[in-house]
């Protein structure tokens, strides 16, 4: 694997003067979209010395309105005043999926810096166009997932580079389940385009294994939809009804750059729960814990007689934690970690999965990235580091 720091080619140079160049103190970030993930968001950014949480925007008023003073925020009202604060320097963008981009570029052209919440797109062209726009403005683009900073990752990770199972050779992930329909409020958009197991909740996945394995080269895939209509099942709109359009189970296999390979399950369609991600080489195996989490148990199988829990070392902080991440890379002048450059990849090889499946052939992914470092032991969000 490669990860010696250079800028990414898909975000600006951060030797560049920018809006913020010149900037110092705690990072002053704007949220848009007060929907239901934005509660973890804003719990814990407005808990992170670094960031200063300035202003919550919605289409929805008074929705904004409420997450703000639920959560201490000084101001509340719509995309447009967000974007003219000049406090704000990043937007947090917690749109659905098909407006990420659409917002992405409205926060560029104002001047601002992006977190998106992924997929940082839906296609390619959309994905490029952000890249491209924030790097003539001399912004950054970064996008979630952030859990691959926490600690489970970054230890499954530094054990990998000092070869703590040989040579990487094969991974195999699952996730499987019934479907959020049963739980979401409001889970017709994730049977939607943008969405569906692959592109929800496929991002951890695939951000997890390129963050270990470095870039997919070409990809295989199968995919189905099990149930064309599905019923929502908690909320006020249960017993509600809406068409799935896009393919709730995909099976998919990768191939990276570095000649490993891996084999993957992306699932609605399941009635029995299991998420695994497994790394092998040729000298043992090493369990990870799921990606959608910061943390977990991972336990290696170096050929003793019992396998080895190991002991994770760095950050158990929730989402949010790659906002504090870029804010301190923004006044640093160096790479953010969670880069526009590894989401577009990302993006990629989703958007080539679904090619696969369709097609019935391998499909070539072009894009490219280059893994920034692992983080530093005792890394954490949670201090004041920008005076």
């Amino acid at each position: 694997m490669s990860g010696q720091g250079s800028a990414p080619h898909g975000a600006a140079d951060p030797s560049a003067d920018g809006a913020d160049a010149h900037r110092t103190g705690p990072v002053g970030v704007g949220v848009i979209g007060a929907g239901n993930i934005s509660t973890q968001y804003l719990t814990n950014l407005t808990a992170f010395p670094d960031v200063d949480v300035r202003f919550v925007a919605d289409i929805d008023l008074e929705r904004a309105a409420e997450q703000a003073r639920r959560f201490g925020v000084p101001a509340s009202g719509t995309v447009e005043e967000l974007l003219a604060d000049p406090a704000v320097e990043i937007v947090v963008n917690l749109t659905i999926p098909k407006a990420h981009a659409e917002v992405a570029l409205q926060a560029l052209a104002a001047g601002k810096n992006v977190w998106s919440e992924k997929p940082i797109a839906l296609d390619r062209e959309s994905g490029q166009r952000v890249l491209a726009t924030a790097r003539a403005a001399g912004l950054r683009v970064a996008c979630a997932p952030d859990t691959f900073l926490g600690g489970g990752l970054q230890t499954a990770r530094r054990m990998l580079e000092a070869g703590a199972i040989g040579r990487p050779q094969t991974a195999l992930t699952l996730m499987q389940q019934p479907g959020p329909e049963s739980w979401h409020p409001n889970p017709a958009f994730l049977f939607q385009e943008g969405a569906g197991p692959l592109f929800d909740v496929g991002p951890y996945y695939v951000t997890a294994l390129i963050q270990l394995f470095g870039p997919v080269t070409r990809v295989a895939a199968v995919a189905s939809t099990a149930k064309p209509v599905r019923t929502i099942g908690s909320g006020p709109l249960a017993g509600q009804t809406f068409e799935v359009t896009v393919p709730s189970h995909v099976t998919a296999i990768f191939q990276f750059a570095g000649g490993q390979t891996s084999q993957s399950i992306f699932s609605f369609d399941s009635q029995i729960r299991r998420t695994l991600f497994e790394v092998t080489g040729v000298d043992g195996a090493l369990e990870v814990n799921d990606p959608n989490m910061f943390v977990g148990d991972l336990v290696l199988h170096d050929g003793s007689d019992e396998p080895k829990t190991i002991k994770v070392e760095g950050e158990t902080a929730a989402r949010g934690t790659g906002v504090v991440e870029l804010a301190r890379a923004i006044r640093a002048g160096v790479p953010e970690r969670a880069s526009g450059d590894q989401a577009y990849h990302a993006l990629d090889v989703m958007v080539s999965t679904i090619e696969a499946a369709e097609r019935g052939e391998w499909v070539d992914v072009r894009s490219t990235f280059t893994p920034t470092p692992v983080l530093p032991e005792g890394w954490n969000p949670a201090a004041a580091t920008l005076a």
